[in-house]
């Protein structure tokens, strides 16, 4: 019989198309998963790839087994999420996928709370800027902000939340100085090369035409604190920040909706009914926050 494994690196070779894209998503050494293709070789009498410069192509014995392998992988991932559907204890792994900014400035606590009701679950948080994919179980619960609900999968189970908006904020410091008439010039911040949003503008505020650049979310928030300039903000991130402000004369943009999405079987277990209901309730209460209501403009 073919072992299943190696059906497993075989895929992610294929898709990687190299064997160290393969090890790296699979977190394993370039060994590995060359013992495996050459194992799976062996078992089927055939040579599975080409090398060539640019990475490893499949062969025609290849494109073969590549088709029966995703629809075995199809039917592992059925199997998976109707047996994990059907464990209704409330012990096991639960793991949360969302963006990082929502699970430090906003959920972490409550993700504490429920890890202290519930001691048995053992709590995996994937904050990340990537998405994982429900389907293949790379996580059961996905706390995601959905501009249009038709661009989800069907398959996709989702408990709407609350809307999410945004606004362009200062530091206090600077906005006092800027009132005062101080010269020093202001600066968009923004991450990497995305640029300033097009729904955003300076308001009242004069900028120049130099940005300052970071690479991540948390870095943004620290530059706009230490008065680098102005910048846009979740409001649930810039409206609870002492050191912050909006910017005088602008908007506040909507993102989108947030929505708390599972997969098939795996929504009817009972540990993910428990979360998703206890971070429901939570999101309720913060809707004005997430709005940009919970503050009074300055």
């Amino acid at each position: 019989m073919i072992d299943w494994d190696d059906i497993r690196y075989f895929i992610a070779v294929a898709r990687g198309g190299s064997v160290r894209a393969a090890a790296e998503g699979l977190g394993v050494n370039h060994s590995t998963v060359l013992r495996r293709i050459a194992q799976l070789e062996d078992r089927l009498g055939a040579q599975m790839f080409e090398k060539l410069p640019s990475g490893y192509r499949l062969t025609a014995a290849g494109e073969e087994v590549l088709e029966l392998a995703n629809q075995m992988e199809a039917s592992s991932h059925q199997l998976e999420t109707r047996i994990f559907g059907r464990d209704q204890s409330v012990r096991g792994r639960l793991r949360v996928t969302l963006a990082p900014p929502l699970a430090t400035h906003l959920l972490m606590p409550d993700f504490a709370e429920f890890a202290r009701l519930h001691p048995d679950i053992e709590m995996d948080i994937l904050s990340s800027g990537e998405l994982a994919n429900l389907t293949n179980r790379e996580a059961d619960v996905a706390i995601r902000v959905v501009y249009d609900r038709k661009t989800l999968p069907l398959n996709l189970h989702g408990l709407k939340g609350p809307e999410l908006f945004g606004a362009v904020y200062i530091s206090r410091d600077r906005l006092a100085a800027w009132r005062a008439g101080a010269p020093d010039p202001v600066r968009w911040i923004v991450i990497s090369m995305h640029g300033v949003p097009d729904w955003a503008s300076a308001g009242e505020v004069r900028t120049n035409d130099v940005p300052f650049r970071v690479t991540d979310a948390a870095s943004q928030i620290v530059a706009v604190q230490q008065g680098l300039g102005i910048t846009t903000l979740p409001c649930f991130v810039g409206d609870a920040d002492p050191l912050l402000a909006r910017v005088p004369g602008t908007e506040l943009h909507m993102y989108g909706t947030l929505w708390l999405l599972t997969q098939g079987e795996t929504r009817k277990t009972k540990r993910v009914r428990l979360f998703t209901e206890f971070v429901s309730r939570k999101l309720a209460a913060y809707a004005p926050l997430l709005a940009g209501l919970s503050v009074s403009r300055d």
